[in-house]
């Protein structure tokens, strides 16, 4: 059971959304610089929002120039207790990754995107409990707030004139991998996404007191009422999904990940595109980045994107 009352209607799109209190915003670009580093170009970039809220954002693509437009990729940064990396992850890293996924993927050919989400990176002067208990007393949720920035960050991306609007990835860890796969069910405009160590069926991590581990970024008022991580991931098909977890990792314990996934499988089946859907769980392995996971992440995007 996933601890919402079963019936034959899958969760729509437009009724997820108003659950999140998803709202359209845009990001207009204010101010950037270059730089040539070992292998890319890095741009640094500021943003505002609709309602003139600074973001700050990084980009990494190729040295090469294109010659027609080629593929991108959003990245969502992680969590981790750490509201001071933000989007630096893209060019810095954090402990749970390998190295910086920005040089690494722009080296491999992709223009590739960060931005702060609220609380995070230079907008850590508001604490995330604090973000949240407002977002939620005007009937919203921080959760949608940073999913439609993501959404916006995503539109923007695809403007850029270097980029295919027809190929571009999401990717991420810990919360930046909820928020790709989230982003994926709600925007169709992303092609392919893979995600890293936040992938768990939410009734069970209650269950066994584990959901406590998740940042209070992540209440969404009545979701599992009416749906679940596995029927979420499952409005991502027929599109090509890639879900990476590790068994030792708390936050996707094998009873919980096992739940998510016959649902998500199970709507790729409905979706005649099981090919799309790629699962890679590994044992001995804890909430972090592993050169398996790399190696299929890159492999994936090449052959998607």
């Amino acid at each position: 059971m996933t601890g919402r009352e079963e019936d034959n209607m899958a969760i729509t799109v437009e009724r997820l959304k108003e659950l999140l209190a998803f709202e359209e915003v845009s990001l207009t670009l204010a101010d950037s610089s270059a730089e040539n580093r070992d292998g890319y170009i890095l741009e640094r970039l500021r943003f505002r929002l609709n309602d003139g809220t600074e973001v700050r954002g990084f980009l990494t693509r190729p040295s090469e120039g294109f010659l027609t437009r080629g593929p991108a990729i959003l990245y969502a940064h992680a969590h981790g207790a750490r509201w001071d990396i933000g989007a630096s992850e893209l060019i810095d890293g954090r402990p749970a990754l390998l190295d910086a996924p920005g040089p690494a993927l722009a080296r491999d050919g992709y223009v590739v995107l960060c931005i702060d989400m609220p609380t995070f990176g230079e907008r850590a002067g508001v604490t995330e409990d604090a973000a949240t208990k407002a977002a939620l007393w005007h009937g919203k949720t921080l959760f949608g707030q940073m999913l439609s920035e993501q959404a916006a960050a995503l539109a923007w991306l695809a403007g850029r004139p270097e980029v295919d609007p027809q190929r571009i990835g999401v990717t991420g860890l810990s919360m930046g991998a909820t928020l790709a796969y989230f982003l994926s069910a709600l925007d169709p405009r992303v092609k392919a996404n893979a995600h890293l160590c936040c992938y768990a069926d939410f009734a069970t991590l209650v269950e066994t007191g584990a959901h406590n581990l998740h940042g209070h970024y992540l209440t969404v008022p009545g979701l599992l009422k009416e749906t679940s991580i596995g029927e979420i991931a499952g409005l991502v098909a027929p599109r090509p999904q890639l879900i990476c977890v590790g068994w030792d990792d708390p936050l996707t314990p094998p009873d919980a990940v096992e739940r998510a996934f016959a649902e998500t499988e199970a709507a790729y089946l409905r979706a005649q595109a099981l090919g799309a859907l790629v699962f890679l769980p590994q044992a001995d392995v804890g909430h972090r980045e592993t050169a398996e996971m790399r190696r299929a992440v890159l492999a994936f995007f090449k052959g998607y994107l």
